[in-house]
C-alpha cells in the first residue's frame, strides 16, 4: 500500500510552510497517523513532530450539458498535515 499519493503545493501551503514548518500530502485512506510519520520520515530523511489528517467526503456533483442531466461523484480523499521539527525542511524541487 503507497501511504503518499502526492505533495500539496498551494499558495496557502507554501505560506505554511515557509512560517510554521507544516506539510501537506494526499494519503491513502487507510493510512493512519503512525504510518504516515513513517513514510514521510523515510523518503524525505527528517523528523516529524506530529501528524494531522482530515478526511474529505465523496460528493456527487450535477452539470448540465446538451444531452441533459450529467451526475457524477467525486472520489473521497484524506489529507495529511505534517509538523517537522525545528531545522528540518522539505524541498520538493530538488529533484527537478
Amino acid at each position: 500500500m503507497e501511504i503518499l499519493v502526492k505533495p500539496i503545493i498551494t499558495e496557502k501551503q507554501t505560506a505554511q510552510s515557509e512560517k510554521m514548518n507544516r506539510y501537506a500530502f494526499v494519503v491513502n485512506t487507510k493510512a493512519n497517523k503512525l504510518e504516515i510519520k513513517s513514510a514521510v520520515e523515510q523518503m524525505y530523511n527528517v523528523k516529524v513532530a506530529s501528524v494531522n489528517t482530515q478526511q474529505y467526503v465523496g460528493k456527487v456533483k450535477t452539470r448540465n450539458t446538451t444531452r441533459g442531466m450529467a451526475i457524477g461523484r467525486v472520489n473521497r480523499s484524506k489529507k495529511a498535515i505534517v509538523t517537522l521539527k525545528d531545522g528540518e525542511v522539505i524541498d520538493f524541487y530538488a529533484n527537478i
